[in-house]
């Protein structure tokens, strides 16, 4: 389908990153964007035994001929984008949309210096809900204001929009997840703006009507980075037994674990309007299934497990990741659509 968004259902870190750049390198898009907060979030992309830790570009920078957009809606810290860009050779490829806000460092100090916020909150320091703060309140440079930016200034929507219009494929990223959304999320333990496919879409400038697929991304066992609620969340001595220890792309803090949750996963699928669910970390839940690229080579146990997302979510299962590295992955989209 021409345009597609990848949002995170429970609390972020589900591996969306392995999902856009599975989704970028098989679909091969015309376009990757990126919508979401700004570089408060670290996507994950493993090629091969080599890691790519992202925070500004979008992860379907595995597509070599994609377009890689940042959408109006996304803060950007120039420093980081740069860096990016300077690390993965992109300069050609990017374009920054005119109105994205700048992030300067005045937002990360105060960010950084808020203790409330960093303790109690567990704010990642990047500057990104000062920065948030002073949009609403109508006082922050935008790209187009930056010299450094100049040469990769672009109009995001309109790009997008011909290129749909053009029936190109588009791919657009979403960041953080449901249970992290200023709006729905477990407030105040939340990021600084709504996390939704509906505010992706805003994020990059098309209508709800340009939508053709949202893909929500779950984790076989949710994790949270930082405070806030965690309704299914494990002690620390089961997560050890089972073998799970994880850490955030940006923050490095130690991620908490839980199990599966049918009721929050029911209500992500639909606010997000989902009309497929990628599951990640199924080797997690089955270490045989480990690299597995067929369904058939999945074991009753991951296949039974499926069968419950579908019914708790009512959204077929059509992505299962087995492992961090983009290949690792059951694709069953085809087949789902003639079931």
């Amino acid at each position: 389908m021409p345009s597609t968004i990848v949002v995170g259902g429970f609390f972020g870190d589900e591996g969306k990153g392995k999902i856009v750049a599975y989704l970028a390198k098989n679909d091969k898009p015309a376009i990757a964007a990126r919508g979401g907060v700004g570089p408060n979030a670290g996507h994950t992309v493993q090629i091969g035994n080599r890691k790519y830790a992202l925070s500004m570009v979008p992860s379907g920078f595995v597509h070599e001929n994609a377009r890689l957009l940042i959408g109006a809606g996304v803060l950007v810290d120039v420093d980081v984008l740069m860096r990016e860009m300077s690390e993965l050779n992109l300069h050609k490829r990017v374009g920054v949309d005119w109105r994205c806000a700048v992030i300067e460092e005045k937002h990360k100090e105060i960010d950084q210096k808020n203790a409330e916020l960093h303790d109690k909150i567990g704010t990642t320091g990047t500057g990104c809900g000062p920065a948030n703060a002073d949009r609403a309140l109508r006082r922050i440079k935008q790209a187009k204001d930056i010299a450094a930016l100049k040469d990769y200034i672009c109009d995001v929507p309109l790009e997008i929009n011909s290129a749909l219009d053009d029936g190109r494929n588009v791919l657009i990223e979403g960041t953080q997840g449901l249970g992290i959304s200023l709006f729905y999320g477990t407030y105040p333990f939340v990021t600084s703006k709504d996390t939704t496919a509906s505010q992706i879409a805003a994020d990059v400038g098309i209508g709800p009507t340009r939508v053709d697929d949202v893909v929500v991304v779950f984790k076989s066992f949710p994790t949270r980075v930082g405070e806030g609620p965690f309704e299914t969340e494990l002690p620390d001595e089961e997560t050890a037994k089972l073998g799970i220890e994880e850490f955030g792309t940006v923050t490095g803090r130690k991620r908490r674990v839980g199990v599966w949750d049918s009721n929050m996963a029911r209500y992500a699928a639909m606010i997000n309007g989902a009309t497929m669910i990628a599951l990640s970390g199924i080797d997690r839940l089955d270490a045989s299934c480990k690299g597995a690229r067929t369904y058939e080579e999945l074991s009753n146990k991951v296949k039974e497990f499926i069968a419950k997302v579908e019914d708790d979510t009512g959204v077929p299962v059509t992505l299962i990741s087995t492992g961090p590295e983009i290949s690792e992955i059951v694709d069953i989209r085809e087949e789902k659509k003639c079931m």
